[in-house]
């Protein structure tokens, strides 16, 4: 599943307000957090339910 340039664009991690890159999910390389990608391409930016990947 494809997010739109125009989303990826403006979103930035909740904790630390780096760059997400997207794979299967959002990652941010600055503090280690993934965010998933729920059913129908809406990302879940919870903090609470980010995961730590680094």
């Amino acid at each position: 599943m494809m997010l739109k340039k125009e989303l990826l664009d403006i979103l930035v991690c909740t904790k630390c307000k780096g760059e997400l890159i997207f794979k299967d999910s959002l990652e941010c390389r600055k503090c280690g957090l993934r965010y998933k990608i729920l059913n129908g391409g809406i990302p879940d930016m919870l903090l609470e339910h980010a995961e730590k990947f680094l």
